[in-house]
């Protein structure tokens, strides 16, 4: 089960890191506690609105800007969580080609092709 709230707290760490502030200093700048920070950024807390706004003004970061991040880590672990369900397709059997078929200047709704039961290719140019 993917949780936003690990993801947004990953996106906070990163942000944080990437400015080489430590917890205390931003927690400090936004005026929430060490501790709540600290779960903040684990996924252990649910961030309000208010306290991701401070959060955001503490590290000089658009909220949007972070939001947008938190969305970019959703869809990538949304495909890896689809992707992981999924059971491989087995790869299509391939059937020796008869014939091979070009049509030029028809449009396709006029085109019919009779062919025998096995595999026909038609290209259409």
């Amino acid at each position: 089960m993917i949780l936003l709230r690990r993801l947004l707290g990953d996106v906070l760490r990163r942000q944080r890191q990437r400015q080489g502030r430590t917890l205390r200093e931003v927690s400090s700048t936004a005026r929430v506690s060490l501790g709540y920070l600290s779960e903040v950024e684990r996924g252990q807390k649910e961030a309000s609105s208010e306290l991701l706004s401070a959060i955001c003004d503490a590290l000089d970061v658009r909220m949007s800007e972070l939001m947008r991040e938190v969305s970019d880590e959703l869809a990538l672990a949304e495909l890896a969580q689809s992707a992981a369900a999924t059971e491989p397709v087995p790869a299509p059997v391939r059937r020796p080609m008869l014939n091979s078929v070009s049509v030029t200047g028809v449009p396709p709704e006029r085109v019919t092709i009779k062919a025998p039961a096995e595999a026909v290719d038609v290209v259409a140019a």
